[in-house]
């Protein structure tokens, strides 16, 4: 820890999956080191690299799942949103882990700030297509169409959007895939918040928002790929910061 206040933490982006290894082992030392010792944990979205219904035996998810469970055995919690990969986890994730799963956004308060949590995905307006698919994923009967289905059919499925993500990402601007400002705007005008909270576009920064009237504060929290990145909140306020491997 960096403090000796009590800390609520904040992460996104894992990504998590058993080809990449090392982000798999910093997640499990800061569950076991510096999460016990925290107020409670917030997961914006993608946790997880992809996921296709609590009902998958991944062995690597099975491990992480059960190490969230110990935390939130040992008294900490953990709340968890669902990001643009991991939109399929349902009620028996959160009956095995423990966790609280929140909606997106959430409105929480923070030492007198009133917070508003997202996995930020949904204020990328400028990427038409993108928002046509996270309007048909997040569609409750879509879900349960998809959940009807065989495992090992959704497992093709998820693979081939994967690599179809991929190809599309390589083939648009990275402007394009980032926040709108307008929308970014919007949000703090009609939440009425003073902090935005978001992860998703993998670029890590603390940005200062004018709201004509008064300025807002947006902050970024990074990937887990090449390093953690996590915000550490206490009665100080929050920072952002990288955890290296």
């Amino acid at each position: 820890m960096t403090s000796n206040a009590v800390t609520t933490l904040f992460i996104s982006d894992l990504h998590l999956e058993a080809s990449k290894p090392e982000i798999g082992e910093q997640f499990l030392n800061f569950l076991e080191g510096e999460a016990t010792q925290a107020d409670g944990l917030y997961i914006l979205g993608d946790l997880f690299e992809s996921w296709v219904g609590d009902d998958d035996p991944n062995p690597h998810y099975t491990v992480m799942k059960g190490a969230i469970r110990e935390l939130v055995d040992s008294g900490v919690p953990v709340f968890f949103m669902h990001g643009n990969r991991d939109f399929m986890i349902g009620e028996d994730f959160a009956k095995e882990t423990g966790v609280t799963l929140l909606g997106d956004p959430e409105a929480i308060e923070m030492h007198g700030a009133k917070v508003l949590l997202s996995h930020g995905d949904a204020l990328c307006i400028d990427d038409v297509q993108y928002q046509q698919v996270r309007l048909m994923t997040r569609n409750p009967e879509w879900q349960a169409m998809m959940r009807a289905k065989p495992l090992d059919e959704r497992m093709a499925f998820a693979e081939k959007a994967r690599e179809q993500s991929r190809e599309y990402n390589d083939s648009v601007g990275e402007d394009i895939m980032d926040v709108n400002q307008d929308a970014v705007v919007g949000t703090f005008r009609t939440r009425d918040v003073d902090i935005l909270l978001h992860g998703h576009t993998h670029r890590p920064a603390v940005h200062e928002v004018d709201l004509k009237d008064r300025t807002a504060t947006r902050i970024v929290l990074g990937d887990w790929y090449e390093q953690g990145s996590v915000v550490r909140w206490d009665e100080n306020g929050p920072r952002l910061e990288a955890m290296p491997r």
